[in-house]
C-alpha cells in the first residue's frame, strides 16, 4: 500500500538527520562515540521489537527503560548537552538575532588591539616561552576567569610577555582577553579527551581544545617545545602559523 509523502516529510527526515550528525559529532568530539552508537543499537532494538514484531511484553519492558533511560541520558550526557546548547546560541545568526531583540551590540577587538597579542606571541615564539591566551567573545568564560587572579588592564605587549616569562606565577595558567581588556592570567580550562589530538601537541594544545569546543573562545597556543604559534578554534586546529596568518584568524568576522 502506497502512502502520501509530502514537503513535511521531507523535512520531517532531513530534521532527524541533522539533528544525529550533529549528535554523532558531538559525542566524537567528547570521546563518547560508542555510547552514542550504543544508544542507537538500543533504538532499533526497541523499534523492532515494539512496532515490527509487536512483543507486547518485551515491547512493554523496553518502554519503561526509554521512559526512564531519558533521564539517566541527562546526566550522564550533562556537558555534551550544555556544549550543544551553547553551540547553537553562539551560532552568528542567533547571535545576531539576540544582539538585534536585546539592542546589543557585539564586542570585537579592533586591530589596534589585536596587534599587541600577535606581537606578543611572536616575540614569545622567537624565545620559546610557553603561553596559552584565550579571546573571549559572544560565550562569557566567567567559570575559567574565577579559577585564575583578576587583572583587568589594557591589552599590552610587554604585560602579556611578562606574565607568561618563565619564573612568572602565571605563566603556567591560560590569559583570559575580553572587552578590550587582559581580564585575567593563571586560568585553569577544561582539558579535551579527544583522541584524534596528535601525540606530540602537549597540555596546553589540549586546553585550547577544550575551551574552543565547549565556547566561541579563539585559544591561541605558543608552544615551549618548539615555540609554533597554533589557535584552536571551534575544535578545530590551526597549527604552525605565521604572524600574518595569527592576525588573519583573529580579525575574521565570523
Amino acid at each position: 500500500m502506497f502512502f502520501e509523502f509530502g514537503i513535511k516529510d521531507f523535512i520531517d527526515i532531513l530534521s532527524v538527520a541533522l539533528l544525529l550528525y550533529y549528535t554523532y559529532k558531538l559525542m566524537k568530539a567528547s570521546g563518547s562515540i560508542n555510547v552514542f552508537t550504543g544508544i542507537l543499537v538500543f533504538i532499533l532494538i526497541w523499534l523492532v521489537v515494539s512496532q515490527v514484531l509487536e512483543m507486547r511484553l518485551l515491547g512493554s519492558i523496553f518502554d519503561k527503560l526509554v521512559s526512564v533511560g531519558v533521564l539517566a541520558l541527562i546526566v550522564l550526557f550533562q556537558d555534551e548537552i550544555r556544549r550543544f546548547l551553547l553551540t547553537l546560541g553562539s551560532h552568528q545568526r542567533a547571535s545576531i538575532l539576540v544582539r538585534f531583540l536585546t539592542g546589543n551590540k557585539k564586542e570585537s577587538l579592533e586591530r589596534d588591539d589585536i596587534m599587541p597579542i600577535v606581537m606578543a606571541c611572536i616575540s614569545m615564539s622567537k624565545q620559546k616561552v610557553g603561553a596559552l591566551i584565550v579571546m573571549e567573545h559572544n560565550i562569557p568564560l566567567d567559570e575559567a576567569l574565577h579559577s585564575g587572579e583578576m587583572i583587568n588592564a589594557d591589552i599590552n605587549q610587554r604585560l602579556i610577555e611578562n606574565i607568561f616569562f618563565k619564573n612568572s606565577p602565571l605563566h603556567d595558567g591560560a590569559m583570559i582577553i575580553g572587552k578590550k581588556k587582559i581580564k585575567a592570567a593563571g586560568c585553569i580550562l577544561p582539558v579535551s579527551h579527544n583522541l584524534d589530538i596528535p601525540k606530540e601537541l602537549g597540555l596546553r594544545h589540549r586546553a585550547a581544545m577544550g575551551i574552543s569546543q565547549h565556547t566561541d573562545a579563539h585559544a591561541i597556543i605558543v608552544s615551549e617545545e618548539t615555540g609554533s604559534i597554533s589557535i584552536a578554534y571551534r575544535g578545530q586546529f590551526y597549527l604552525r602559523l605565521s604572524a600574518e596568518e595569527l592576525e588573519s584568524l583573529l580579525t575574521k568576522d565570523e
